[in-house]
């Protein structure tokens, strides 16, 4: 065995190859590297990083400073919101500067915001550097402005959920402006959503008017009840553009190729689901193929909760132009007009007339023709076709958290006794995927929430270097988290999607942070930092002791 720095490879000869794993979202310079010297060597190069050497160089995300200020009137509208977000950069940019502007972006949310200012640095530093991981960004932005609707809530002594029923946009002023440039580098239009019906069925799945009875009894028992609001417009379906190939073979099946690149968020599913649906065939006659430049030339990855609305707008496309495909091929075969044809169940037939029908295979081989014949009408060749859809902007999901906590004033242990979800992703293709992709970013946004904090010495070096310093969500902390779904279609897709990807993720942290503060109402703690760890619950709950809150 021959070793080097993190490189080894073993004497026995095997293909000429380099494979390497690892995060995604990044290309890390041993990547290359490795294959590289493969190349040269002749032989397999494997690189290995331990767990101490990834949380030492893997690249980080959500540190950020915000001192922030907002003004509302007496009846607690806002008249402004301004402020400064200092951004932990890290020592490059290997995604720009996006980070600190999605967060700066998302910080207006569902509410009417008539003045808006940020002041945004990207602090350059000799930690790790940053780039985007699940949120990119919003859970930082959403945090800010939903403590900050606490606060007013606090010093006007309202209740939470009154101060932003009274600053929500409305349904009626959709498309909503803005008035600030998005990621994308478009305006930011909020293309539909109804947030104040959102927020309302939130509340009433939660039994949040009966809360404060709940509260009050736990109390008298000497235990800390509190609750949490977390509303979220997320900016989602971020462009260029993604493709898909829709061709029905000789056999009859259909088969889908898409440039987008799934890692579990069930694109199979989903997107043979649009193609059966617009085809009339059972599911299990499509097969989807996914990120294979030798089936389709272009894709740019899943990122950004994108692939449902631009994968899956195109398979819509494609799909739909096979359809016309099939009938105007059928036409000729059964001597009828194309417009008194009907798809069903894997066959092309006349409308009301059962009997009356071909198969998809049929038409498929009819549609290659044989050699010396002439295709009638032009037609091209083959029941295929292949569609881009390239969005004009973003589509803004939507969506309210309610966590409703216990924490414990000896330990700071918190435990989450009911978590609830009101989401809004436009037209839900599948209801299970969805679910799924929520309560993950659920369990994603419990480790930010009370667990998940890198720490750093003076020179900047981590001491966080592993999972027993760096704490992660498990089975004991994840509440059962109860998904309801509202659908408000999108105009700027054929499908009516938007993204869900990150939607679980984005508002948890809030939801979390200000259920907890809620609890410790009674101690004077104002909470200001996420994550809020047990000990750092323990350190606050004794500087309000001693009169030191902020």
């Amino acid at each position: 065995m021959v070793r080097g720095p993190g490189i080894t490879h073993p004497a026995a000869p095997i293909p000429r190859s380099g494979f390497v794993l690892g995060p995604k979202g990044a290309l890390y310079p041993e990547y290359p590297v490795a294959a590289v010297c493969a190349r040269v060597l002749g032989r397999p190069v494997k690189w290995i990083s331990d767990r101490y050497e990834d949380f030492m160089s893997t690249n980080m995300e959500r540190d950020q400073f915000w001192d922030m200020e907002i003004a509302v009137n007496g009846d607690a509208k806002i008249l402004g919101v301004r402020g400064r977000l200092v951004h932990e950069q890290g020592a490059y940019l290997p995604s720009g500067i996006v980070l600190p502007w999605i967060a700066a972006t998302t910080v207006p949310g569902p509410y009417v915001v008539p003045a808006f200012r940020m002041d945004v640095i990207a602090a350059m530093t000799n930690k790790p550097a940053c780039s985007p991981v699940r949120g990119a960004g919003r859970p930082q932005g959403i945090f800010v402005m939903e403590r900050l609707m606490d606060r007013v809530a606090h010093e006007l002594g309202l209740d939470p959920a009154e101060v932003r029923r009274r600053n929500f946009i409305r349904p009626e002023q959709m498309p909503y402006k803005v008035g600030i440039i998005f990621r994308d580098g478009r305006p930011v239009v909020y293309d539909s959503g109804d947030y104040p019906t959102c927020q309302e069925n939130a509340l009433a799945a939660a039994d949040y008017t009966g809360f404060r009875a709940r509260q009050a009894a736990a109390r008298a028992g000497g235990k800390y009840l509190g609750i949490g609001i977390s509303n979220v417009v997320e900016g989602t379906g971020l462009g260029p553009y993604e493709g898909a190939t829709v061709r029905v073979a000789r056999t009859g099946k259909v088969t889908v190729f898409t440039g987008a690149t799934p890692q579990g968020q069930s694109h199979k599913t989903t997107f043979a689901q649009i193609a059966a649906d617009q085809l009339a065939v059972g599911m299990d006659d499509v097969t989807i193929v996914t990120g294979d430049t030798g089936t389709i030339a272009w894709g740019m990855g899943t990122f950004a909760a994108r692939s449902a609305v631009n994968a899956g707008s195109s398979v819509y496309l494609a799909a739909v132009e096979v359809g016309k495909k099939i009938k105007n091929f059928a036409s000729g075969m059964m001597e009828v007009a194309p417009e008194d044809l009907e798809l069903r169940d894997g066959h092309v037939g006349v409308r009301g007339v059962p009997g009356m029908q071909k198969s998809f295979r049929e038409v498929a081989i009819h549609a290659i023709s044989a050699p010396g014949m002439s295709n009638l009408g032009g037609l091209v060749p083959g029941l295929e076709y292949t569609a881009y859809f390239t969005p004009d902007q973003s589509t803004y999901s939507n969506g309210t958290h309610i966590a409703e906590v216990e924490v414990d004033i000896e330990t700071g242990a918190v435990e989450i006794r009911r978590y609830v979800v009101f989401h809004d992703c436009g037209r839900v293709i599948n209801p299970q995927v969805v679910e799924g992709q929520v309560v993950g970013g659920v369990a994603h946004g419990v480790g930010n929430a009370l667990f998940e904090r890198m720490v750093y010495d003076d020179n900047g070096q981590p001491q966080s270097t592993t999972f027993a310093d760096y704490l992660l969500t498990t089975a004991p902390h994840m509440p059962r988290v109860e998904v309801h779904h509202m659908e408000t279609p999108s105009p700027l897709n054929p499908i009516g999607v938007k993204g869900a990807g990150e939607a679980g993720t984005n508002p948890a942290i809030a939801a979390i942070v200000n259920a907890v503060n809620d609890a410790l109402t009674p101690f004077g703690v104002w909470i200001t930092e996420a994550p809020i760890t047990p000990q750092r619950i323990v350190e606050l709950l004794g500087e309000a002791a001693l009169g030191r809150t902020r």
